[in-house]
């Protein structure tokens, strides 16, 4: 997990979506918009995000734990095509 992951999952939370576009329209994260949709992938990855049609994520349950310090990243694991089963968020 980097800053930039919380304040994505912040943004997601409080506008109750996210798309790369909406991040970086919204002057709260400071990174690429290829950057931006790397993190969100990444995120959705291991759970915190859901991955909807055209690239827009909402909060999943164990993304809102994290945010209220309920959930340790360490205890994620990466549930891609290509993940190792180990949090590397």
């Amino acid at each position: 997990m980097v800053l930039w992951d919380d304040r994505l999952l912040e943004l997601a939370r409080s506008e109750g979506h996210i798309s790369p576009k909406t991040a970086e329209d919204s002057g709260y994260v400071h990174i690429s918009n290829a950057q931006i949709s790397r993190r969100l992938s990444k995120l959705a990855d291991h759970g915190l995000l859901n991955r909807l049609p055209n690239g827009v994520y909402t909060i999943t349950q164990e993304g809102q734990a994290y945010l209220d310090e309920e959930l340790n990243a360490e205890e994620l694991t990466d549930k891609s095509e290509n993940g190792n089963g180990k949090a590397q968020a």
